[in-house]
């Protein structure tokens, strides 16, 4: 095989950290100081790197610039960029989970839906393909402004209307705005180039970093539990715990006990433990799980 083939743009801003902390996690750690704008990945299926805005990814690995990219489903879209999706990432700007395209107006406005924006209404977003193609399907003319930020806060005083990413809505509310539609929903998506995609050296090792990626993402909602159990109270434990497949059980040397490893949810071991404690397991460990590949 043929390695250091990959060419990747990780997206800066607002999933900069997220992203760069996924890949640290993953062993694939991006190495760079403030003022590097040539980064590296030590890995041998990665070559180039470079932190771009999210707002350009999708371009520039539609274009081959780059043979794997990682940005917003909204870019993509805004963009109209003709890229191949291969995975969804569980987190966007805000956290984890999806976030939506919404269309906000002042709270006093006797608005409470898209088709009651009046004709010729100033609308200020950073997605103007997107926003423009919605107004058009309404038959709505308005006014587009391109906004470069700060989109909420320019209503009313500059404009009528407020086309914006949120995952909440709250910090709409907090301006005075109330949503009134949506868009679209929009994630965080790994992307490539689709002659990249289909090379079948460079797709291996796109799918390999992928695996790595969803490791990852994969064990931090689990942990690792282990403990010993007397074997008078081994079905009881078995039958009360959840496992990926089927609990590992094992027999401790010298005496009538058992030791037991499973992975659970990490959101349930706080109720767990105590119930396994009383059905008497002893010495029971949480470990916290770096990767899970299925």
């Amino acid at each position: 095989m043929v390695y250091g083939m990959i060419t990747i743009a990780l997206p800066k801003g607002s999933l900069e950290a997220q992203t760069l902390q996924l890949f640290k996690e993953a062993d694939l750690e991006v190495r760079r100081t403030d003022r590097d704008y040539n980064p590296r990945i030590d890995d041998p299926r990665i070559g180039k790197v470079k932190i771009l805005r999210p707002q350009e990814i999708p371009t520039y690995v539609d274009k081959g610039y780059f043979d794997l990219g990682i940005s917003g489903l909204d870019w993509i879209t805004e963009t109209g960029s003709d890229v191949v999706e291969v995975a969804d990432l569980s987190y966007s700007k805000t956290g984890e989970g999806n976030v939506k395209i919404v269309v906000a107006v002042h709270r006093d406005e006797p608005i409470e839906n898209v088709t009651q924006i009046r004709p010729g209404s100033r609308v200020t977003t950073e997605y103007p393909g997107l926003t423009k193609k919605f107004f058009e399907d309404l038959k709505i003319p308005v006014q587009l402004f391109h906004s470069f930020g700060a989109s909420e806060a320019k209503v009313p005083d500059l404009m009528d209307v407020v086309v914006d990413l949120t995952e909440t809505g709250t910090t709409l509310r907090k301006n005075g705005l109330k949503i009134i539609g949506q868009i679209m929903e929009s994630h965080t998506a790994i992307i490539a180039n689709k002659a990249s995609w289909a090379d079948p050296e460079k797709r291996r090792e796109i799918e390999e970093i992928r695996t790595l990626l969803f490791g990852v993402i994969d064990a931090r909602h689990k942990v690792l539990l282990t403990m010993n159990v007397p074997t008078a109270s081994m079905e009881k434990i078995v039958a009360a715990l959840p496992a990926m497949k089927k609990p590992t059980v094992s027999r401790l040397h010298g005496i009538d006990y058992y030791s037991i490893q499973t992975v659970v949810p990490k959101n349930s071991v706080n109720g767990l433990i105590p119930k396994l404690k009383k059905c008497g397991a002893e010495d029971i460990l949480e470990i916290p799980i770096s990767k899970i590949v299925p």
